[in-house]
């Protein structure tokens, strides 16, 4: 038990002791002013039962209040919930927008890519005839030069 309702208990058992022990007290008659009437009733049982209904009115405020905190609670953790979802919500979006961002990165890059490639094929057929070109010169000036001379 919590450290509270132990000693809720340990006053209430307190409080029964103290009545039984004095229970003549409590029940002996005594006059009791109504302001308009008197009655001759015991006067230790008009204070418990005022004892009773003061403490039963503290327990129902009490539990009046813990009601309406639990349900305030209860409406902010649903609250806190649908945040939570939107969030996550958000962020799967945010992960789809961003993988299609990625994607089309990635195909501008094997675009750039082929065009490069194709450029440098280009390039190398060029260097290719230029140099077949130029290795057909030097042939034919060799060709020249040991048909000039035979």
């Amino acid at each position: 038990m919590r450290m509270r309702t132990l000693l809720v208990v340990l006053v209430c058992v307190l409080i029964g002791i103290f009545l039984a022990v004095n229970w003549t007290v409590f029940s002996a008659p005594a006059k009791i002013s109504l302001v308009f009437t008197d009655l001759e009733i015991p006067y230790g049982l008009v204070m418990l039962a005022i004892l009773i209904l003061v403490a039963m009115t503290f327990g129902s405020y009490a539990i009046v209040s813990w009601s309406a905190i639990l349900l305030e609670f209860r409406r902010q953790a649903k609250e806190l919930n649908a945040q939570r979802t939107l969030a996550d919500e958000a962020e799967a979006s945010r992960f789809t927008e961003l993988r299609t961002v990625v994607h089309g990165e990635f195909e501008r890059l094997a675009d750039r890519i082929a065009q490069m490639h194709d450029a440098f094929r280009a390039e190398i057929h060029e260097n290719t005839n230029s140099l077949a070109a130029s290795v057909g010169e030097l042939d034919d000036r060799i060709q020249k030069l040991h048909g000039g001379g035979a």
